[in-house]
């Protein structure tokens, strides 16, 4: 296969424009090791979730507590990345990148060895830490090419590669862990992420370079403090939602708390010469859009996730609903969603370079959308379930890859560890909200048709559960009518430094 090949403008003072041809293939030679660690990334994401019935049942839980992973993991992850992508900024994105493997890989030890649901939710918890990957990669790319023309379109593609990663690391992950869970003991089975995510960690060592130029300064330490009891507060409320019920005062309370902390944060981030986050970001019209769109998109592509696995293993000739599916047969409805992301992710670059990366974005928010809402009237059978799959997927995978990617060209250049960080952030903070609404609905009007000690989920919270997701991709979609028809290009952004060509590797 031919290599395609960007060309880059080098400039000395003094000297004469000249073009330096660099091509596709040098592009890969980084993004291939980064390309390990995402695809340990999606392992992670897909393994459980077939398993996380069987997990339920280990932990003597009920169905709907499986969001109280969620839920936490959310929480931990909405904490750290803001700190996390300021500080690979500051002092380098790979530098950052081994540290959260390495707390990734420590906890993940944690769950094969213990019964005990409180030691393994913080277990999960802190396995939380892998959702930094992503913004760091996308953000040490971007670095690299920062003197490159077509950045933005180089940092797309990259973004499609590494998604395209991350998902097909998932459907293997999903397909083993439907299978090995079906056949091993589930200590053995959990075993098997631990290690790969060891073996992630000497992968980023060994072959991954540094970000060139870090920004330095100072860490907004008291801004972390501020942000972090302000979520802290808000999942807590969130929390006490789900184990008091949407009736309690004290739970709303605490919620409003939270969101009142924030107030305090932004008003000393708008003091600070080097914030931890530059809060005018969100008033950017490109930016803000973007940040507003990844919290709705977080709502379905991680608040729906247990939900939709537990529906697929509810055994319909009990209770009347779900699928009453295998831990594999689970697995091969998430190994084909997640094909269908890899295609999204793929065909993102080419859409966005034929009719514009907006347009592209509005479209795969659509498709997330009519995905979900397909539901409501089809999901009695494999082959519907499938369908709905396909479309959310290629929707999800789309929207995967393109809004780290269109954060990091709408930003400056100091800030792109920190704008796509937000959107991980932002999107971390929608999922853990969904999972605590999808939580409660899921407890609410339980039938008992498989006896009193029934774990199943109401079939009247599932139906909330897709609503829900239809609507907030559809809403997401409108607030992308509104950016500027320019933005997330190069025509847009014009960051290309053409002082010296240094290749991206």
């Amino acid at each position: 296969m031919p290599r395609r090949a960007v060309f880059v403008r080098a400039t000395a003072a003094g000297a004469p424009t000249t073009a330096t041809r660099v091509s596709i293939g040098t592009l890969a030679g980084v993004v291939g090791f980064l390309a390990f660690v995402e695809f340990t990334s999606g392992v992670l994401q897909g393994y459980y979730t077939p398993m996380l019935t069987d997990i339920a049942r280990h932990l003597d839980i009920h169905d709907a507590d499986v969001n109280w992973l969620e839920g936490t993991q959310l929480m931990l992850s909405a904490l750290v990345v803001p700190a996390f992508a300021k500080l690979g900024d500051m002092i380098g994105h790979k530098r950052m990148l081994l540290i959260s493997t390495a707390i990734t890989a420590a906890a993940s030890f944690v769950l094969p060895f213990t019964d005990s649901f409180a030691v393994f939710l913080v277990g999960w918890a802190l396995m939380g830490f892998y959702v930094v990957w992503l913004p760091l990669e996308i953000a040490l790319i971007w670095s690299r090419a920062r003197r490159m023309e077509g950045r933005s379109t180089i940092t797309a593609r990259a973004a499609g590669f590494l998604v395209a990663a991350l998902e097909s690391g998932a459907i293997i992950g999903a397909l083993v862990g439907g299978a090995l869970v079906d056949a091993l003991p589930l200590s053995v089975v959990l075993l098997v992420p631990a290690v790969m995510i060891v073996i992630c960690f000497f992968v980023v060592l060994f072959g991954v370079r540094e970000s060139p130029e870090p920004t330095g300064g100072v860490f907004d330490t008291v801004g972390v403090v501020l942000i972090s009891i302000a979520l802290i507060a808000f999942t807590g409320g969130l929390s006490l939602l789900r184990l008091n019920g949407p009736g309690d005062l004290l739970s709303w309370i605490v919620v409003l708390l939270g969101i009142a902390l924030v107030v305090p944060f932004v008003l000393w981030e708008l003091r600070q010469d080097d914030p931890l986050i530059d809060v005018r970001m969100f008033r950017s019209p490109a930016l803000g859009p973007v940040f507003l769109t990844a919290g709705l998109f977080g709502v379905s592509v991680l608040g729906a996730q247990a939900p939709l696995s537990t529906f697929a293993r509810t055994d319909p000739a009990v209770y009347g609903y779900g699928l009453g599916t295998s831990g594999f047969a689970t697995s091969l409805i998430i190994g084909i969603y997640l094909i269908a992301m890899i295609a999204g992710a793929l065909a993102f670059p080419l859409a966005a370079r034929l009719i514009s990366p907006r347009i592209t974005l509005i479209v795969a928010a659509v498709l997330v959308g009519v995905g979900f809402l397909l539901f409501v009237p089809l999901h009695a059978a494999y082959l519907q379930v499938i369908v709905n799959m396909v479309i959310v997927g290629i929707g999800s995978g789309a929207l995967v890859a393109a809004l780290p990617a269109a954060a990091a060209s709408a930003a400056a250049h100091t800030q792109t560890g920190v704008a796509t960080g937000l959107t991980n952030s932002v999107k971390t903070v929608g999922g853990a909200i969904a999972s605590c609404v999808f939580g409660i609905a899921l407890l609410q009007g339980v039938t008992h048709a498989g006896g009193a000690d029934s774990t199943a989920g109401s079939f009247a919270g599932y139906v909330t559960v897709w609503v829900v997701c239809g609507a907030t991709a559809l809403v997401a979609a409108v607030l992308l009518l509104v950016v500027p028809k320019t933005a997330f290009s190069d025509q847009h952004t014009g960051h290309a430094d053409t002082r010296d060509a240094e290749p991206i590797v």
